[in-house]
């Protein structure tokens, strides 16, 4: 006879339930390693990282086909870890790190070749990799080399070779003495030159040194348009309620305009009373405020009412005859 759920011992239960959410945790930690599930996971050698760094895009044909997992020093070499997803991988596929934008980030591309797949335990060699070139040391380097020029002694050959061709042909001669002039131009202009060229080395290393802050402006550029993106569809809602709520306002005066006009024209009717009788409503209030501060002070005693009888004798008539109001009523 089975036994029903609450029969059974709570203690071996609960381990299994344990070990089976432990098992789901792991699986889902470690679902993106999992082979044959998220692609592959290949390893090339670089001489240089090139600022290559994880994350980083992997391309084939301009396809982003994957993306850079680990870059890592592996004695005199770079170490580049990539995973692909849905891209065959040849035995002598070559590998190449470029440059992605201005501000110095990077993708690593493929060009698949061979006749054979690529064995994901066996590294793409140096021999079939490449780094880029960097702009910003190729301009460190032609400062410090133009820098290290000795102009006199260059304006001096030019014009010891200028005198040596002095009885050469004319256009011989044309040519040393553009030669000459622009050796002494390179010379007059010494110092504007490596003023010039120590202004491009500096240019260059801020640039260099704020790649992070470049990175993390366009990252949130992004932000701003993927929130303005996720805004649009809700003012588009609001525009097309709007536009609907128009058209529901213009039927309802479209189906009632007769009532609507009988309305407006009973209104007018009263606006035109109460402006033609404006000077007697306002002789109407003037005189009600006076009586009515009379009867709240005569009733506003509580259950009494309050009066004064004048003029019962003939002696207390004077001070009871009402005093004559000024032209216009009271005020």
């Amino acid at each position: 006879m089975r036994k029903s759920f609450r029969e059974r011992r709570p203690g071996p239960i609960g381990v299994i339930g344990t070990v089976a959410l432990l098992a789901i945790t792991a699986l889902v930690y470690f679902w993106p390693d999992l082979p044959g599930i998220n692609g592959s996971t290949y390893e090339a050698e670089f001489s240089e990282a090139a600022g290559l760094r994880p994350d980083d895009e992997v391309r084939v044909a301009g396809i982003k086909v994957g993306e850079v997992t680990g870059v890592e020093l592996d004695v005199d070499r770079v170490l580049v870890t990539f995973r692909v997803e849905d891209t065959w991988i040849g035995d002598h596929t070559t590998a190449a790190i470029k440059i992605k934008t201005l501000l110095g980030r990077k993708f690593l591309a493929l060009h698949p070749t061979g006749g054979r797949d690529q064995d994901p335990d066996v590294r793409i060699g140096l021999d079939r990799t490449v780094t880029p070139y960097d702009v910003t040391q190729a301009f460190e380097g032609l400062a410090d080399t133009a820098g290290a020029i000795d102009t006199d002694q260059l304006a001096e050959s030019f014009r010891t070779i200028s005198d040596t061709f002095a009885d050469s042909p004319t256009h011989v001669r044309s040519a040393l003495d553009g030669l000459t002039s622009l050796s002494r131009t390179i010379s007059s202009r010494d110092d504007q030159l490596a003023e010039l060229l120590r202004n491009t080395r500096q240019i260059t290393s801020t640039l260099a040194g704020t790649n992070e802050e470049f990175d993390k402006l366009l990252d949130d550029g992004e932000l701003l348009l993927t929130e303005l993106a996720g805004r649009r569809d809700a003012i588009h809602d609001l525009l097309t309620g709007t536009t609907d709520l128009a058209k529901q306002l213009s039927g309802l005066v479209a189906d009632n305009s007769e009532q609507l006009d009988g309305a407006l024209t009973q209104l007018e009717v009263v606006t035109d009373v109460l402006t033609r009788y404006g000077a007697q409503l306002d002789r109407g209030l003037q005189l009600a405020g006076p009586y009515f501060r009379v009867i709240n002070n005569a009733t506003g005693s509580g259950r009494w009412l309050d009066t004064y009888v004048c003029g019962l004798v003939e002696e207390n008539r004077e001070p009871c005859t009402p005093p004559r109001l000024p032209q216009g009523g009271p005020r």
